[in-house]
């Protein structure tokens, strides 16, 4: 796995690409082994995620709705949904780009994409913690979602501009290929795996 050190490297790499500055890129294993690598950003997630399943089952009362939503396989379950939704927008990504002039580009993508979600799971998970430490927020942190989700969608266009060049129809397809199916799996996954409160 890579140490903290290595990781930091990578967060500046994708600062400098976020600014517009090519240079970011050299601050990145960019190659197949960095690309099998970056997965271990999941690992490095870790911490963020599981705050967030806990609110997720506080928030909704899930040990009150249904006994099997709680412990260990309702955390498991959840986590299978965070998987699937984290794989299936990179399979769709390297089909986008099998039919495209820029297949040799994949592992770049999935690179930046898989390291891309470690700051943004820990900015998702300050949100949580805003929210379980004072609920009387929560249409403020509802705003602070969206503006998240704007900053996502800006950041993944700005940096996939670097990679893929200045092609604004391949890059919007990407970034909506990266975003809308894991957000419509989501739901969808946690009602056929019974983790859903509704």
């Amino acid at each position: 796995m890579p140490p903290i050190s290595e990781v930091r490297s990578y967060l500046h790499g994708l600062w400098l690409m976020f600014c517009g500055d090519p240079k970011g890129q050299s601050y990145l294993d960019l190659t197949d082994r960095g690309m099998m690598r970056s997965f271990f950003s999941a690992i490095w997630s870790l911490p963020a995620l599981l705050l967030s399943w806990f609110w997720w089952q506080r928030a909704f009362k899930v040990e009150q709705v249904l006994e099997s939503m709680s412990g260990p396989s309702y955390y498991l379950r959840l986590a299978l949904v965070e998987a699937i939704c984290w794989v299936v927008p990179l399979v769709l990504i390297g089909g986008l780009m099998l039919m495209s002039d820029v297949r040799g580009k994949f592992p770049a993508v999935v690179t930046v994409v898989n390291w891309l979600n470690l700051p943004f799971a820990y900015a998702s998970a300050a949100l949580v913690l805003i929210a379980v430490v004072v609920p009387g927020m929560q249409g403020f942190v509802a705003l602070l979602w969206f503006a998240l989700l704007l900053t996502l969608v800006w950041t993944f266009s700005r940096i996939l501009s670097l990679i893929l060049g200045k092609q604004p129809l391949l890059v919007s397809t990407a970034v909506m290929t990266l975003l809308i199916p894991g957000m419509l799996l989501s739901e969808v996954l946690q009602r056929f795996l019974g983790v859903y409160p509704g």
